[in-house]
């Protein structure tokens, strides 16, 4: 396995222009939240901004929009459909709307689960011509029926599961899951359907579809946290924006978050680090090692 480190994400991260402008550094659609779950979308969108993407916008159903329209300041919500605090079928029309100007979609974070949900989910998937980052609860609308993933082969689609998120893609039951050999589930899966695995956990594993499989190097209980992954999500999708190829999006996102947190720990302990520090001021100085 390739070792992802440092100097892997110091030769990867796409270059970036003294001249540039927002333009210049992708736009990043976020689709997610529910009533209940309004943390994870603006910790995603949060995330985004702070790993450069230029423009992101967040499409959350209606019955939070104002809840995001406080919270955020360098994203941009939006309302979508809902029905009962979950994005409705109706939701897909719009968002697909939106995205025809945008480089990137981010799919799940705190979508909750509800045939609404479902509905959206696949056919954003479906139509979506542009690269996708699908996690949380978008990987569950998806666990029933993976034929709208194989679909997508030939466009760039990056899961990022936990263990029990890949159980249910898998539809085995997890202790069954984790007596497999851990890469080797990933590297399948990749190969399968044409995707890359971002399988989460302690040295978190990078499958790509050609079979090659990379390992994060660094990582810790700082991050062991509900919203981490959301924070992981904004990270990819911004890089993947800013013309990272899917491979290089989701290594050096992965280091990056990784290294946030164990900085982070080292100075507040792992017990006190939160995905907002990790996503304000753990970002910030794991890409200052890497670009200084």
């Amino acid at each position: 396995m390739t070792p992802i480190d440092g100097a892997y994400v110091r030769g990867a991260l796409p270059a970036r222009r003294e001249d540039g402008h927002k333009g210049d550094f992708g736009k990043l659609l976020i689709v997610g939240g529910a009533v209940g779950f309004t943390g994870a979308p603006y910790l995603a969108a949060r995330a985004a901004v702070r790993s450069g993407c230029g423009l992101a916008y967040l499409g959350v159903p209606r019955a939070i929009w104002a809840v995001e329209a406080a919270k955020c300041v360098g994203a941009m919500p939006f309302p979508l459909p809902d029905e009962d605090g979950l994005l409705s079928a109706d939701a897909a029309a719009p968002a697909l709307w939106k995205l025809r100007g945008c480089d990137v979609l981010a799919l799940g974070p705190g979508l909750g689960q509800s045939d609404g949900v479902r509905a959206t989910v696949n056919t954003l998937l479906w139509e979506a011509d542009m690269p996708v980052v699908l996690d949380a609860d978008g990987l569950n609308a998806l666990a029933r029926d993976l034929s709208a993933l194989d679909a997508r082969r030939g466009r760039v689609t990056i899961l990022t599961p936990h263990d029990g998120e890949l159980a249910r893609l898998l539809n085995v039951p997890l202790p069954e899951l984790l007596a497999q050999d851990r890469a080797e589930v990933a590297r399948r899966f990749a190969s399968e359907h044409g995707c890359v695995l971002v399988r989460k956990g302690h040295r978190t594993l990078v499958a790509l579809p050609d079979g090659r499989v990379l390992e994060n190097t660094c990582g810790g209980s700082a991050l062991a946290k509900g919203g981490s992954g959301d924070v992981l999500t904004g990270v990819i999708a911004s890089l993947l924006a800013q013309g990272a190829d899917a491979e290089r999006a989701a290594a050096c996102g992965v280091w990056l978050h990784a290294r946030a947190g164990d900085i982070l720990g080292q100075r507040l302990t792992a017990y006190c680090v939160t995905p907002e520090d990790v996503a304000d001021a753990g970002l910030p100085a794991a890409f200052a090692e890497v670009v200084s």
